[in-house]
């Protein structure tokens, strides 16, 4: 069925090669590719990397020509050229790498989750207070999305009304070859700090509120025994301060028959319709991942985004460090969805198995 609506060009780059600067320090995780790859898409040139394991950072200078293998993080921030600083270290050494980035003088890019502890929040806030540099966050379920981004379209169309709900699906595969980090929550935070950042970061952003309080959460881990400090579940319900409501889910229970890491979905309810984002695959059909599904008073809709949007946040990103705005998220924002993470991995129930909760009700 064909729509009435037109969307936002394509994003140029926001920069001219050379003009803007970046390192990559800490590369335990690898969306520092999916980072580098969208700011490099925008116009920026990676100029340093550094990591603790030379093979790790041998292997980023390899795939990435222009990073020159720095001998120490000391000899990046030292770089007066360096403007950003992106890391995805340890989820526990995200806060601590981006607060020494700032002290440089530099902005700091960090994977998610941005930080692991309300002391670190506070420390961030403190820092880019004082200072007016970012700390920004790549929650790539939404900024590096295009379903995502088309769905943030079309609400600002008023394609579903006003947002009423948000609820987040993050389902996520363990596979193998782990590192032992993955299974230590004093540095990954907790399954809701960690993956369920990126819901609580959707549920602000597409319900436009500004702060929430968390109502309920659990956690868990139901039947990975061998590794007891993992949390294989997660859920929380937030209320937010406009009088939307969130939920997210998030777990490690994708079945090794899906043919991709998980079946991530976010269903967005307004007064006047609802969107579904089917975001890495649709087993109902074969176009695969990039789906976005709309219903509304003027009918019902498929949208392949793949190819339709591109990933505007990189570019704005880039010149809010150059130009002192705040176009691409605001800090406000970046650390709110982190405090609700924290708040709810915080106040969580911890249970041991589903029938559990039938024994917590009053």
């Amino acid at each position: 069925m064909s729509h009435p609506y037109t969307f936002d060009p394509l994003p140029q780059p926001a920069v001219a090669p050379g003009e803007f600067a970046f390192a990559a320090v800490g590369l335990d995780h690898g969306h520092i590719f999916g980072m580098t790859d969208g700011l490099i898409g925008a116009g920026a040139t990676v100029t340093w990397v550094f990591d603790e394991n030379p093979e790790r950072a041998a292997a980023f200078a390899e795939k990435y020509p222009t990073a020159r293998i720095a001998s120490s993080e000391q000899q990046v921030l030292d770089d007066p050229d360096v403007r950003l600083v992106a890391t995805a270290a340890i989820a526990s050494e995200r806060a601590p790498i981006g607060l020494r980035a700032i002290e440089a003088g530099k902005h700091a890019f960090v994977d998610k989750a941005p930080l692991t502890t309300f002391a670190q929040l506070e420390a961030v806030r403190e820092a880019t207070a004082r200072t007016g540099l970012k700390y920004a966050v790549y929650y790539g379920e939404r900024v590096h999305s295009e379903a995502a981004i088309l769905a943030d379209q079309l609400i600002q169309r008023g394609a579903i009304g006003r947002v009423l709900q948000v609820v987040c699906f993050g389902p996520h595969r363990i596979g193998g070859g782990r590192p032992d980090w993955f299974y230590d929550p004093a540095q990954y935070g907790g399954i809701l700090c960690d993956i369920g950042s990126h819901n609580f970061d959707q549920i602000l952003h597409y319900t436009g509120a500004a702060d929430g309080r968390v109502s309920t959460s659990t956690i868990a881990n139901y039947a990975h025994p061998e590794t007891p400090g993992l949390q294989d579940f997660g859920d929380a319900h937030v209320i937010l301060d406009n009088g939307a409501t969130g939920y997210v889910r998030v777990d490690w229970f994708t079945p090794d028959g899906l043919g991709v890491f998980g079946d991530g979905r976010t269903l967005l309810l307004g007064t006047d319709g609802y969107i579904e984002l089917r975001k890495y695959i649709d087993i109902t059909t074969d176009n695969g991942g990039g789906q976005v599904l709309l219903v509304n008073q003027e009918g019902q809709y498929r949208f392949n985004a793949n190819g339709m949007t591109g990933f505007p946040y990189f570019g704005q990103l880039i010149r809010d460090c150059i130009d002192g705005t705040e176009t691409a998220m605001s800090q406000a924002h970046a650390l709110k969805a982190a405090e609700l993470s924290l708040q709810a991995q915080a106040d969580a129930t911890v249970l041991t198995s589903p029938s559990e909760a039938i024994l917590l009700t009053p």
